[in-house]
């Protein structure tokens, strides 16, 4: 008997489908031994080495019990975690913790669970890499370092509850600093001069007085109107018209980060949620052909291709699409970005057959967007290049110049399957030397506009692009800084709050090698190089901790308390100690000095006067006391609480207008009510739990056109724009756009 350890239960089932009674397969259910989680967890050496006290943790006993018994059973045992440095370590951990040697125990690597592709691995089985593991240790020990001596120092000089990482706070700088800009931003004037001539050729000035003019040329209004009057006086020929051809080349296939990018800007998915489903995927779904993972590895920065999978895909796009679709060889994507590891696949389907039309019969309504996106991005990019004719027409008077562009599509190539982004704009048919009639004129105002907030998925853009991060740490690193209420999701834009200002100030003063982010990106190579076995990972620890630890001890005194602790000189109404004046997330207040034992605390005005919470009663009585329900508020809106809390602690939903919707349900047919629930006012079914439509917007007759989706439109207003948005794939479209 032979075991098979891999880290998720969804994958050892697959996995185990591909495999005879020989095999057991058990999951580790992701990490099972890590650095405590109450303390430090690393001492220093006599030679001043960072030894760390690795431990499993209680909720992982079972599991370690469950894979040390059957270990024991079996002849073979094979690690098969992830095949990045994460998981190497998983592999390298989960030995030690059935105590194991983990050099002795063969590794197997695949990058797509697919029944070939186990089969190669247990061909093809080699040893824990532990130049691999060691350089994961490192950035475990960096991690837990910098956030172990930096949370505290936040949270003992500005607020309790702040915390600090060494990717996290230089990519909250990153945030920062564009809102700085923002907000330092000073609007200029500039002026268009919107020209038609005959009925149908819209032109730009670009030569005024042979002077070539720029965007920001044309200041204020009174240089827009002299142009306007010479223009009007002026009399126009055609001097030149020229002819390109131009072509759009193909995208790359998707690595982790483009993969987050593009299905946020189509799609709408948070990175956390594009990884999400993409993990599902990836470990195993339902095919023709039973459970198999369908895309290869997610968590990538190659562009690199299987051979095999690429000769497949070319016999695809001929049999699809004809020769005339196909290049001649195909074609070979480089990783341009700093820091790019390269050690895997792109990520692609792992079976061409599971074409996105039959995927649609199998996987659930976000799997099947992200698997169309993942198939058709990679038929995409080894298909030919689309074609199109550029024009360009001058305009010449005898002061001004105008241009006219335009363009035409002269061959599809890879929009043939992707769709063509951009509509073409034919010009008409005219001649060198034609006069041409001015049709209409019109100056316009304009201001420059400030750079704009990051998106997560432009944060994740610049993050890569500056090297800091790995492939894993994208989507987690900005979780986190919503988490922790550094910033906030505003229209899909990444706001930070006052807080991450404070926080960011004091780290540039004192820490600015860590928010810096050439520091940050220059250690994730140092990484690398302990990853290639170039450079030692306990002599990496010890060069950044020591002179760390020095300015962590310098900055305690240097950093003056932003903690208000002032004593008022009143006592406690509850237990007669001293109350102080305090500040928090919401401002400054009064609490007992007492505190933790006591925890009285008053709300108070800016001169520091008590506040009385003003009390709003209902017309309902407690169901449990009898006593006047009070209306409250709360995240999810207004809600009905006891007035005799806390010795009764009853709480209900505050009634809702009742409302009865003409749309029928989409997905039944039955009658939509207007319900409420603890997340606030919503439409719902009145077959639930049978049926379970819900939707925030009441939803109309008309079908959602987006590919895959079956679901149908709601009117809203987003932006101050009236839209309708899908209740299904979330989709909007301008209401003007749907007939």
């Amino acid at each position: 008997m032979n075991l098979i350890i891999v880290e998720s239960p969804a994958k050892a089932r697959t996995i185990k489908n591909f495999l005879g009674k020989d095999y057991e397969v058990i999951a580790s259910k992701g990490h099972i031994r890590d650095l405590p989680k109450s303390r430090f967890g690393i001492t220093i050496d006599e030679n001043n080495q960072l030894i760390p006290a690795y431990s499993v943790a209680k909720e992982n006993a079972t599991t370690v019990k469950e894979i040390t018994a059957l270990a024991k059973k079996c002849d073979t045992i094979y690690i098969a975690t992830d095949e990045d440095r994460e998981g190497e370590a998983i592999g390298w951990h989960i030995a030690q913790a059935i105590k194991k040697d983990p050099t002795q125990l063969p590794r197997i690597v695949f990058h797509e669970i697919t029944k070939t592709a186990i089969n190669h691995a247990l061909e093809n089985a080699r040893k824990i890499d532990m130049d691999m593991v060691n350089a994961q240790q490192a950035r475990r020990l960096l991690d837990r370092v910098v956030g172990y001596k930096l949370s505290p120092l936040l949270s003992s000089k500005i607020q309790k509850g702040l915390s600090g990482g060494r990717v996290q706070s230089s990519t909250l700088k990153l945030v920062v600093d564009r809102e700085r800009e923002i907000r330092a931003f000073i609007p200029q004037e500039y002026w268009t001069i919107d020209t038609l001539f005959r009925k149908d050729i819209e032109a730009s000035l670009v030569v005024h007085q042979g002077d070539k003019l720029t965007k920001l040329s044309i200041g204020n209004k009174n240089e827009a109107s002299s142009i306007v009057e010479s223009v009007k006086s002026d009399s126009f020929i055609i001097e030149a018209i020229e002819t390109k051809q131009r072509k759009s080349s193909t995208p790359p296939p998707f690595m982790t980060s483009t993969l987050q990018q593009t299905a946020s800007s189509k799609l709408g998915f948070t990175p956390k949620k594009t990884m999400m489903v993409a993990q599902t995927l990836y470990e195993g779904v339902k095919t023709p052909d039973g459970t198999s993972g369908v895309i290869t590895y997610m968590r990538t920065d190659s562009l690199n291709l299987a051979g095999e999978a690429v000769e497949a895909v070319r016999e695809a796009i001929l049999s699809r699409f004809g020769a005339k679709y196909l290049p001649n060889e195909a074609k070979v994507y480089n990783k341009k970005s700093k820091g790019a590891q390269e050690a895997h696949e792109a990520i692609r389907p792992t079976m061409l057959g599971f074409t996105p039309e039959i995927a649609q019969k199998f996987l659930k309504g976000d799997e099947i967007k992200l698997y169309t996106l993942i198939y058709e991005r990679f038929m995409a990019c080894q298909m030919n290049d689309a074609l199109f004719e550029q024009q360009s027409i001058i305009l010449k008077g005898s002061n001004n110049e105008y241009k006219v562009s335009g363009r035409k599509l002269l061959f599809d190539g890879f929009y043939a399957l992707t769709g063509a982004e951009d509509k073409d704009k034919l010009l008409p048919t005219l001649k060198e030397g034609e006069k041409i009639d001015l049709q209409s004129i019109k100056p316009e105002q304009h201001f420059t506009e400030p750079p704009a907030r990051y998106s997560e998925a432009s944060l994740i853009k610049k993050l890569e692009s500056e090297g800091v991060g790995r492939p894993s740490t994208y989507a987690p690193t900005v979780a986190t800084l919503s988490s922790r209420t550094y910033v906030s999701i505003e229209n899909k834009q990444i706001v930070p709050t006052e807080m991450a200002f404070t926080v960011t100030e004091i780290l540039e003063k004192n820490f600015a090698n860590i928010v810096d982010i050439s520091f940050t990106a220059n250690m994730e190579e140092k990484l690398d190089e302990v990853a290639e076995g170039q450079v030692d990972w306990q002599k990496l620890l010890s060069d950044f901790y020591f002179p760390f630890v020095a300015q962590v001890d310098e900055a305690k005194d240097k950093i003056v308390s932003l903690k208000i602790a002032e004593p008022t000189g009143k006592a406690c109404p509850k237990c007669g100690a001293e109350l102080l004046l305090r500040s928090g997330r919401f401002g400054t207040f009064v609490a007992c000095s007492g505190f933790p034992k006591c925890k009285y605390t008053e709300q108070v005005d800016e001169e520091g006067n008590k506040v009385e919470a003003k009390v709003e009663l209902s017309d309902e009585k407690c169901d449990k006391c009898g006593k006047d329900m009070i209306v409250k508020s709360g995240r999810n809106g207004k809600f009905l609480a006891c007035s005799g809390y806390p010795d009764c602690k009853n709480t209900k939903s505050m009634a809702v207008e009742s409302k009865t919707s003409d749309i029928p349900c989409p997905d039944c047919g039955g009658k939509l009510l207007w319900k409420q629930s603890f997340r606030g006012a919503f439409w719902g079914c009145e077959a639930y739990p049978k049926c379970k439509f819900i939707s925030k917007f009441e939803p109309s007759t008309i079908k959602c056109k987006e590919k895959g989706c079956d679901g149908v439109l709601a009117e809203r207003v987003y932006r101050n724009k009236e839209v309708y948005e899908c209740v299904k794939c979330k989709v909007r479209t301008p209401k003007e756009e749907i007939k």
